[in-house]
């Protein structure tokens, strides 16, 4: 009775009380950012890591918001692309070659590493390599089934050992509708082209009457593709330019968004500090490189140059010509442009459109990296373009299958 008597007597005392206040202190300073106490070892907590892999062939819009998905999930985003070769014996010759998806999905603003020749399949070796020496915590991939052509999910080995996560597949545009566009071009020459202008202006902008409930037209998915604000603010940096910040604005079409642009994006950004790009008009576009263009609607466009990294701020819609009053307004140091275009031909015409930030002496003309074009791609899908229909009539099979059977999935 007398010794715990004693016991609550030590525990109640005012020492106690004041031991009790300093070492709460301690404690809570300790949590504090910036705040180290001697002989207290705070635990630093790891990033959550997370891949994602993919062919990424002629990266849209589609693919980045994917990406952003998956960054979302985690701290870090690292990014598997495959091989040209496996690309080739699982779905069939890939449009861009592996240097140039390597540039475009680098160029991503929510991807932190970038392994190259990643396996189309995961295997057991490759997962567990990914689990310790990339630290890879969870596996991410759409909510669209990813079979092998054995019928398998790709997926099966990251789900049963529980480290699979799933985002929303963006609707309204993949890889196939894309090079669809572009076969449905070819189609229409063959056979004698008398509608190609008009149908190909309307695939191009996802409008075409012969669309079944599907989404289907002649065997090849039309754009179907819904801007909203949310997904242009989720795309944008959110940041103006500081007061004395040196602007950089260089213009475009952007129209199937390649490495060829990323590198000159890149270029142009290091001449400043704050890069503004401004997205030509479909009308625009239309008028000055023939009305099968642009390929991309003004929409998707922006949307795959506001994914760049080095790009901060588009116009969605920038006048053709550069006037006094738009590098007043938007405070432009420099308006530049690369060497490597559709049409140089403006250099030469009465109606330049730099010719006030020429007569300024804030034009420079930048040596472009890449000798690649939107006519480049088109070129390579025309060439080989017997591959690529026999490529998409078994993608699209797939994809009809898809949207068939699709439910509502959350989160975007």
């Amino acid at each position: 009775m007398g010794s715990g008597a004693c016991a609550m007597e030590v525990v109640g005392s005012p020492r106690f009380a004041v031991a009790c206040i300093v070492g709460g202190l301690l404690l809570a300073l300790s949590f504090l950012p910036g705040v180290r106490l001697p002989g207290i070892r705070r635990r630093r907590k790891r990033p959550v890591r997370v891949y994602m892999d993919g062919c990424f062939d002629m990266m849209h819009y589609g693919h980045c918001n994917a990406l952003r998905q998956a960054r979302a999930l985690g701290d870090q985003l690292v990014v598997g692309v495959v091989s040209d070769e496996e690309i080739k014996a699982n779905k069939g010759p890939p449009v861009t070659p592996l240097h140039e998806r390597m540039i475009m999905v680098g160029a991503v603003k929510w991807v932190d590493e970038v392994i190259q020749d990643a396996p189309y399949a995961i295997t057991e070796e490759f997962m567990n390599k990914l689990f310790t020496e990339y630290q890879i915590d969870y596996i991410i991939h759409g909510d669209d089934p990813c079979l092998l052509p054995d019928g398998t999910d790709a997926y099966a080995l990251a789900k049963k050992a529980g480290r699979y996560k799933q985002i929303k597949r963006t609707e309204g545009v993949s890889s196939t509708d894309i090079v669809g566009r572009m076969l449905l071009c070819v189609r229409e020459r063959s056979l004698g082209g008398s509608n190609h202008s008009s149908l190909q202006r309307q695939f191009s902008h996802g409008h075409n009457q012969k669309v079944d409930d599907t989404g289907s037209a002649a065997g090849t998915r039309i754009s179907h593709f819904l801007p909203t604000s949310r997904r242009i603010v989720q795309f944008s940096n959110g940041k103006g330019p500081g007061p004395d910040a040196r602007i950089i604005y260089m213009d475009g079409a952007f129209d199937l968004f390649h490495a060829g642009h990323v590198e000159i994006l890149r270029l142009a950004r290091e001449l400043g500090d704050f890069l503004l790009v401004g997205i030509h008009t479909d009308q625009t576009i239309s008028a000055t490189r023939g009305h099968h263009r642009p390929i991309m609607n003004l929409h998707e466009r922006s949307l795959s140059v506001l994914a760049c990294r080095y790009v901060d701020e588009v116009i969605i819609g920038a006048p053709w010509e550069i006037s006094k009053d738009m590098i007043t307004t938007f405070n432009i140091s420099l308006v530049v442009h690369g060497t490597i275009a559709e049409n140089m031909d403006f250099l030469k015409e009465d109606s330049n459109p730099y010719a006030v930030p020429m007569a300024m002496g804030i034009y420079k003309q930048l040596q472009s990296p890449l000798s690649i074009t939107t006519s480049t791609i088109i070129k390579r899908i025309v060439a080989n373009h017997e591959a690529y229909q026999k490529r998409n009539e078994k993608k699209e099979a797939s994809e009809r299958k898809y949207y068939e059977s699709k439910s509502y999935v959350s989160g975007d």
